[in-house]
């Protein structure tokens, strides 16, 4: 029971920080009398603003929901090793679970593809 609440929490900490990534990707106001030279720097340093808070949202997503996948599998197998006749429940808990962390992997890619985009 352990393993499954860790990997809840692991899930709801990938969605957290990938809900507050784009606090970290916004971009400043400059102000009309900037030569147009410092506005070309300042767009440069947005645009690497957003490739740096696009690349910790998928990494850390990426990082974390292949632990999460890496304990639920290895807990999996041990259970079954353990209970042969329980295989059919553990693997479609196991399923269910593998689709709830990679849906929070993909909610990462989306939030990235956003902030690359939109932002």
């Amino acid at each position: 029971m352990k393993i499954k609440g860790l990997c809840i929490v692991l899930a709801l900490v990938i969605t957290l920080m990938t809900l507050a990534m784009p606090v970290f990707a916004s971009e400043t106001e400059a102000p009309e009398a900037v030569e147009e030279e410092t506005a070309v720097a300042e767009k440069d340093d947005s645009i690497s603003s957003k490739a740096w808070a696009a690349a910790i949202v998928v990494g850390l997503a990426a990082a974390l929901g292949a632990f999460a996948m890496g304990m639920a599998i290895s807990k999996s197998v041990d259970g079954i090793a353990r209970q042969p006749e329980a295989e059919g429940k553990i693997r479609t808990t196991l399923m269910l679970g593998l689709v709830f962390v990679e849906t929070a992997i993909i909610y990462a890619l989306v939030i990235a593809i956003l902030i690359i985009f939109v932002l």
